[in-house]
């Protein structure tokens, strides 16, 4: 994933940006990982279907949604243009009703789809990856809940509903229910 990453400046500009800012914990994640990967594996060109920059980061102290505008203005000074959406995920659980997250990979364990739960950076000269459920969902265009939304079906079945991935993705496997998740 690192080496796909890499050999995409579109991919990787905005991870070298976001490294200049020293954020804890941060990373490039969700929607802009995934749908790259998905685009490249329907043979689209890239950014065929790039939506916000999702940066990510784990900041216990500074819990202002606030502080997210302040970083999102900086990473639109850094590259202009594109859209950024930045999210302190120690702050996620109040809205998602959960217990407080360890880190940013706790947190990312409580997305909805296991294939949205990925995560790079630019770190020492590379390309460093978090998906805590691994990869083999996204690079096999299955599409499924997290444990965390097997409780949580209607959520997840709205969502998919709302984002029409299989319209833009053909190729995708959708699992949304537990019958067809072996639970």
């Amino acid at each position: 994933m690192g080496g796909f990453i890499s050999a995409h400046p579109q991919l990787c500009e905005p991870l070298e940006a976001v490294s200049r800012l020293s954020l804890p914990d941060c990373w490039v994640a969700a929607g802009f990982i995934r749908n790259a990967v998905w685009d490249r594996l329907h043979d689209r060109p890239f950014g065929a279907s790039q939506g916000d920059v999702d940066v990510i980061y784990f900041d216990a102290v500074a819990l202002e949604r606030s502080r997210d505008r302040e970083i999102e203005a900086a990473c639109r000074a850094a590259i202009p243009g594109l859209d950024w959406s930045v999210k302190n995920q120690a702050r996620m659980h109040l809205r998602n009703g959960d217990s407080p997250y360890l880190d940013t990979a706790h947190a990312m364990t409580h997305w909805p789809e296991t294939a949205t739960a990925i995560g790079a950076r630019w770190r020492n000269g590379m390309v460093e990856v978090l998906a805590p459920f691994g990869v083999d969902d996204l690079l096999s265009l299955r599409v499924r809940p997290t444990p965390a939304f097997q409780h949580k079906l209607q959520i997840y079945r709205n969502r998919l509903s709302r984002k029409r991935w299989r319209a833009r993705w053909p190729n995708l496997v959708v699992f949304d229910d537990l019958d067809d998740l072996g639970a």
